[in-house]
């Protein structure tokens, strides 16, 4: 049976609203992740149907607090307000045998302080979607909260239509947001920014606590791990959707997965989410709303430091930004060295992929079976401009000549960060579909390709073909 301790609860009072969650009819589980619970050290015994109620709220692990969090933040560019922990509470936090604490968090639990106008619920379809993503997300090397269990239910959760509510657990070392921090400071209460401060510094950047300068050195972790994650989201073709402040995480985790998408033909200002009609958080703004919202964080520490240690801070954005994408992006090409002629050649492949609506996944996954003494690449098949490919792949070959590697040491270090199964929208969907009448067959089966995105099984081959033309079309807003 796991402990768990509530920290959170004990050393910041005034930050949030204990209560109890409120149980769905007909709860029952539908699924879970083995390799998360083995992780976790959970008995597979706790997954049978007389221990759901752990899973669905009716019952609590020994230790378990329930609280919602409190905090504000912006939404699409407009001060909010204060939002908090609408349909979620922090159950308390598990700590493993190797002394890691992580949150639990149960999602759709009904009714807290903070719902505002919403019913608290989560509904199937979004439930389904955020457990694939996290899992998606992690299995490429990208930080994320984790999700454990979805729970499906008997009663009608109202949105564009009436769907079956549900509820999802997921993990993470925190799920502090930038958003906690500006929540106290608009309230002008800088002792509780402060004591949020000292108490993220203390559990989760410990061997800061005795430096004199220890809150810009914080904050610029912070900002340097957000330019990271920002950065592997665009390596891999990942938009979020809503980059609100408070879907923000301190620790650079992927937070709050709702209408997001993976890139299918390579469009730089992709919208996922189609209630986003300005394209604020479209693919190619990421990078500059990330930084965007780091000024809103800054803005609300600007009580613990000076002005110039918060644009100290800030300044290691971008570098950190380039550093990693740049590497990424050089991995994915194949390089293994640093060369002046490789932004060209990158830039030069998008706008060849943009101009023909190119699949991003499938265009790397190809080029990773290149090899230096080929004029001629199978990849040239894929693009209708011939000419042009042409011209682009005698740059890019002889820049290839220029690494010691030697093709199959190179495709190997390729198909190892360019997937070949990512998580298309048509598969949630179908997966989606499939748990709506409790068979999570396809469920299943792409959970289990997400863990092995950079596999050649053939057992995959069908969940790495190019998506439909129905399947690109497919619209996903902010409702759960």
């Amino acid at each position: 049976m796991p402990q768990f301790e509530h920290r959170y609860l004990d050393e910041l009072p005034g930050f949030y609203t204990e209560l109890q969650p409120t149980p769905l009819a007909g709860a029952r589980l539908l699924y879970h992740s083995e390799p998360l619970a083995e992780e976790l050290g959970l008995d597979s015994s706790l997954f049978t149907a007389e221990n759901s109620g752990y899973w669905s709220g009716q019952a609590l692990f020994p230790g378990m607090k329930p609280l919602a969090q409190v905090y504000s933040g912006h939404q699409f560019g407009q001060w909010a307000g204060q939002l908090g922990d609408g349909r979620g509470v922090l159950l308390g936090e598990q700590k493993l045998e190797d002394g890691r604490m992580l949150d639990w968090h149960l999602k759709g639990a009904g009714l807290t302080p903070y719902s505002r106008m919403g019913d608290g619920r989560a509904v199937l379809r979004s439930v389904v979607r955020e457990f694939l993503a996290s899992e998606a997300l992690h299995h490429l090397g990208i930080p994320t909260t984790r999700a454990l269990t979805i729970v499906t239910s008997d009663e009608p959760v109202y949105r564009e239509t009436t769907e079956r509510g549900a509820m999802l657990i997921r993990v993470a070392p925190s799920h502090i947001r930038f958003g906690h921090f500006e929540h106290f400071y608009y309230r002008k209460q800088p002792e509780q920014v402060a004591m949020l401060a000292d108490y993220a510094i203390a559990h989760f950047w410990p061997a800061l606590q005795n430096e004199a300068d220890r809150y810009r050195l914080w904050l610029t972790d912070v900002v340097e791990r957000t330019a990271r994650l920002i950065a592997k989201w665009q390596s891999v073709g990942f938009a979020h959707g809503v980059m609100n402040t408070d879907n923000m995480s301190i620790l650079g985790l992927t937070l709050d997965f709702g209408p997001y998408g993976f890139l299918d033909d390579y469009k730089p200002d992709f919208i996922c989410n189609h209630t986003d009609h300005q394209g604020r958080y479209s693919f190619d703004n990421q990078p500059s709303v990330a930084y965007w919202n780091l000024h809103r964080l800054a803005q609300s520490l600007s009580g613990l430091m000076s002005t110039e240690d918060l644009q100290k801070a800030l300044a290691a954005y971008e570098p950190a930004l380039m550093l990693e994408y740049g590497r990424l992006m050089r991995a994915k090409l194949g390089f293994f060295t640093e060369n002046k002629q490789d932004n060209n050649i990158l830039t030069g492949l998008l706008s060849l992929m943009a101009q023909e609506g190119r699949d991003y996944t499938r265009t790397f996954r190809l080029l990773s079976g290149v090899e230096k003494g080929e004029t001629r690449s199978a990849l040239r098949d894929e693009f209708i401009d011939r000419q042009a490919f042409d011209q682009w792949y005698e740059g890019y070959r002889q820049r290839l000549l220029l690494e010691e590697q030697d093709d199959a040491t190179r495709q190997q270090a390729m198909k190892k960060i360019n997937p070949r199964i990512i998580l298309r929208n048509y598969l949630a969907q179908q997966a989606i579909e499939g748990a709506e009448v409790d068979d999570v067959g396809r469920l299943q089966a792409l959970h289990l390709a997400l863990q092995q995105p950079y596999s050649d099984d053939a057992r995959f081959d069908e969940l790495a073909a190019l998506p439909p033309d129905w399947g690109k079309h497919l619209e996903v807003s902010c409702s759960s």
